[in-house]
Formats: structure tokens, C-alpha cells, sequence
């Protein structure tokens, strides 16, 4: 899958809705703001990273997962993203692309996700606020590099 394949069509199997945060309506909230080291969610505040999700947005901490720019974004971060119901996952590559995928969050988004999209983060967030009104949507996105 390359960088900006955004059309891997999978059956999913049903995820359970579990929603946290301010806004609990379920629906994907809106990025309101994105800038060099910041990003604004709706509902939810600003991040240096986020996690957004149907129904609510989070703080991205590396740290949590093992993610860095090499290896890249690990699979335990987008488990967190299924798990709260996404159907159309949205990686950022950072504001340059520094930041990779690894082999193995590609293998398991291609067999548990309809549909996923890697873009760098201004393009991905552009991409992710475009599918929120009427997809499942879910990002990480990655603010810097």
C-alpha cells in the first residue's frame, strides 16, 4: 500500500461503540484547527497529537505504544480506533512525512478495515473532516516533522 492509497476494501467485523470524551453523540467530531505543533478538535480541546474518534478525540502519546518515526505507527494505536466503531481509518504522515507506517499496522488494517488512507497530516485532515458527516471516521494525526 503506498502512501496515498485510500481504497482498501475490506468486510469489517462489527466493533463495539465505546465512546469517551466531552461529546458523546457518536458521530466524529470535527478537527476545527490545525497548525505546526497543535491541533484543534472540536468538543474536545487542542493536542499536540490526537487520536479522533466516533465519538470523541484524545491525546496521541507516543509513548503509550512504542510508535516513533521509524518504525512508524503501530498496530495498538489503530486497534483503539476500531474499537471505537471507525469504519474509514485516516493516518497522518506529519506535516513533512517524516512519519511511517509499519508492516505490520498495514497487514492489520488490511484485514480489519474497509478503508484506510495515509496522507500527509494537513491533506489527511482536510480528507478526514470531508468523510465525518457521513462515514465512521477516525485519525491519528501527528502535528509536526
Amino acid at each position: 500500500m503506498n502512501a496515498r492509497d485510500c481504497s482498501i476494501d475490506r468486510a469489517m467485523p462489527t466493533a463495539l461503540r465505546s465512546l469517551c470524551g466531552a461529546k458523546r453523540d457518536g458521530r466524529s467530531p470535527r478537527i476545527k484547527r490545525l497548525v505546526w505543533g497543535r491541533i484543534e478538535v472540536e468538543g474536545f480541546g487542542s493536542f499536540r497529537d490526537a487520536k479522533v474518534f466516533p465519538g470523541g478525540a484524545r491525546e496521541w502519546d507516543w509513548r503509550e505504544t512504542g510508535t516513533a518515526h521509524q518504525p512508524g505507527i503501530q498496530p495498538a494505536d489503530v486497534v483503539e480506533l476500531l474499537d471505537h466503531g471507525a469504519t474509514v481509518i485516516v493516518l497522518s504522515q506529519g506535516m513533512s512525512g517524516q512519519l511511517q507506517v509499519c508492516r505490520e499496522t498495514l497487514r492489520l488494517l488490511a484485514e480489519r478495515c474497509p478503508r484506510t488512507c495515509v496522507l500527509p497530516t494537513k491533506e489527511a485532515v482536510a480528507f478526514y473532516n470531508e468523510l465525518r458527516d457521513e462515514e465512521a471516521v477516525a485519525g491519528l494525526f501527528h502535528t509536526t516533522c
